[in-house]
């Protein structure tokens, strides 16, 4: 299981590079999503720089590049058929159910940006200011229930 981890560490972008390669490849999408995309990166990275536990540190760079890669694939599909084109996938239920409630509380600020910016509004103050580092969770997270 060791060589298993090893093996998926060595294929890891630098962070640097990584950060970049998505700031880039958020140009490609419309440009509100564009705008929640950066804010949201710029956020992770800046509070994840300082973290010296090298499994949070690989499991932070392996997710982003996960995203990143999909992205890339999204991206792409929409060059071929831009009118046919959604961003973004479905939690798996059993991902969801490993956040922390801060994490839900992210996603849950997250999503409700996303809808707004489906039904056109403009993005609220509340992502502007970065509530999703500082929000009260207790106030964001719905009941599993």
């Amino acid at each position: 299981m060791a060589s298993k981890t090893l093996s998926r560490t060595k294929n890891l972008l630098p962070p640097l590079i990584l950060y970049r390669q998505i700031l880039r490849t958020h140009r490609l999408l419309p440009l509100s999503l564009r705008s929640l995309g950066d804010d949201y990166v710029k956020a992770e990275f800046r509070r994840h720089k300082d973290v010296a536990n090298p499994i949070q540190i690989v499991g932070f760079i392996d997710q982003w590049q996960v995203y990143l890669d999909k992205l890339k694939i999204q991206t792409n599909a929409s060059k071929l058929q831009p009118e046919n084109i959604t961003y973004g996938k479905k939690f798996d239920s059993n991902i969801l159910e490993k956040f922390s409630e801060q994490q839900l509380g992210q996603l849950h600020v997250l999503r409700n940006e996303i809808k707004a910016i489906g039904k056109g509004k403009v993005r609220s103050e509340e992502m502007d200011n970065n509530a999703i580092m500082n929000t009260d969770i207790e106030n964001l997270v719905e009941k599993k229930h």
